[in-house]
């Protein structure tokens, strides 16, 4: 049927312009192109590679090549000039030519290795870390079970209220918690105004302010893996399970929990890693003498100028957070594997 003319015409999408563009070029290069050219292009898609190399080039970009860079600098011996660590490799001169000499230096990790402080600062690190984790996971479960159960107007209301402190800095944030933590804070002046106090809690750098800081800042980081968990999950499991007689609370432990773990393992380490390295919240929160290893590194960087030492701490630390990573990958490919 032909196109309808006049004033009743509908306009070409651009999209259709674009194509009838093109159409002439793609018919020249499958009528005259190599043998076999649109299988090939069907098979050797350019798409599909490109789709995959732009992420593959950020984490090249943004993760590889920063990682090489530290790990250089923590086989080279610090020096008091700039940048304060001596190369890993120069030219020397020697019987009239001329040979690269690689100078590696392992100062930093031997004194990481022998100095308690470092592995005390780790240990500590971790601990703060778990304990957060643990009281983050304790939190976001039952608001994502109730955000997944919701009907779907209210749970867009849920969701956006959960990432609405996204919205303002992070630093801001945390001096929000001063304000509410010091001795003459809010907490403590609303405490005093009903009497139930007679004299300010000390909150402020203490590990309970820490805490308190690290799970108001990474609590949505808990909620929304579980909550995408969560809502995917067969709810006639659950309707089976009670008209066989199951009472909430064991159809719960026996269904929704173990199908959730995928989830407790994503908010797990979204928590868990950040919090290890975190730097800001102990700052302003924690006590002074509170050696996080965030702490640590900022002042053998900047206040002490031993890169080479911060840079073996901080590969060390890596080590020490991808690896549980990757034994987790493995164990669930091993899994899927199973099923198959």
């Amino acid at each position: 049927m032909p196109p309808r003319s006049g004033r009743h015409a509908r306009p070409e999408p651009p999209a259709s312009r674009l194509a009838s563009a093109w159409a002439p070029l793609w018919q020249f290069f499958y009528r005259f192109g190599p043998p076999r050219w649109s299988d090939y292009l069907r098979r050797h898609w350019i798409g599909k590679p490109l789709v995959i190399a732009l992420p593959m080039l950020w984490l090249v970009l943004f993760f590889l090549v920063p990682f090489v860079i530290v790990l250089k600098i923590s086989v080279s011996d610090t020096v008091i000039a700039q940048p304060p660590y001596t190369p890993l490799w120069e030219w020397a001169e020697e019987f009239g030519s001329r040979t690269l000499v690689l100078k590696m230096h392992l100062r930093g990790f031997t004194e990481m290795l022998t100095n308690s402080l470092y592995a005390q600062s780790l240990l500590y690190s971790f601990k703060v870390a778990a304990v957060s984790t643990f009281y983050c996971l304790l939190i976001a479960y039952p608001m994502a079970l109730g955000i997944s159960r919701a009907s779907p107007a209210r749970r867009s209301l849920y969701l956006m209220l959960v990432i609405l402190p996204f919205w303002t800095s992070f630093l801001l944030r945390v001096y929000a918690w001063m304000g509410l933590l010091n001795n003459n804070g809010v907490i403590n002046n609303v405490l005093l105004a009903l009497g139930i106090i007679h004299d300010p809690i000390t909150m402020m750098h203490t590990d309970f302010a820490v805490y308190i800081g690290i799970v108001y800042s990474y609590l949505p980081f808990m909620i929304l893996p579980l909550y995408t968990n969560l809502e995917k999950h067969d709810h006639t499991l659950l309707e089976a399970a009670a008209d066989l007689g199951s009472r909430p609370w064991k159809s719960f432990v026996r269904i929704t929990l173990p199908l959730s773990v995928p989830g407790i393992v994503a908010g797990a380490m979204l928590v868990f890693i950040p919090a290890v390295g975190e730097f800001v919240i102990p700052s302003l929160l924690g006590r002074p003498d509170q050696l996080m290893i965030g702490r640590l590194l900022y002042d053998k960087f900047f206040a002490t100028l031993d890169w080479s030492l911060a840079s073996a701490v901080a590969i060390a630390m890596l080590l020490l957070l991808v690896a549980p990573i990757v034994i987790f990958q493995r164990m669930q490919s091993r899994e899927l594997e199973a099923k198959r």
